[in-house]
């Protein structure tokens, strides 16, 4: 029967390779599994950290623009439809299908 087992089986340098490799992948604290879920997770990360970086600059600029009292009251009336006392506003709608 031990006839059949190549003799590349029997090489001890192979046999702790392939113990180190399954050790690595499964049971390490650092398995290979773990490294590529933390890969993944960086990425995402990392993402947002650009999403973020863009929305405080766009943030930065318009407040850079409202700063002034005009630019603060035309842009309360178009993006919150801020009115005087003495005034009336009609939205005007359109339609999407068309």
């Amino acid at each position: 029967m031990w006839k059949r087992i190549p003799p590349l089986l029997y090489n001890k340098y192979l046999i702790a390779l392939v113990a180190f490799l399954v050790w690595l992948t499964f049971f390490d604290r650092n398995n290979f599994i773990s490294q590529m879920h933390y890969g993944r997770t960086l990425n995402k990360q990392r993402l947002k950290k650009e999403y973020y970086k863009s929305e405080i600059y766009k943030d930065s600029i318009a407040l850079l623009e409202l700063s002034d009292t005009a630019r603060l009251e035309k842009y309360a009336r178009e993006k919150y439809l801020f009115k005087k006392d003495n005034e009336d506003i009609y939205l005007i709608i359109e339609d999407e299908k068309k």
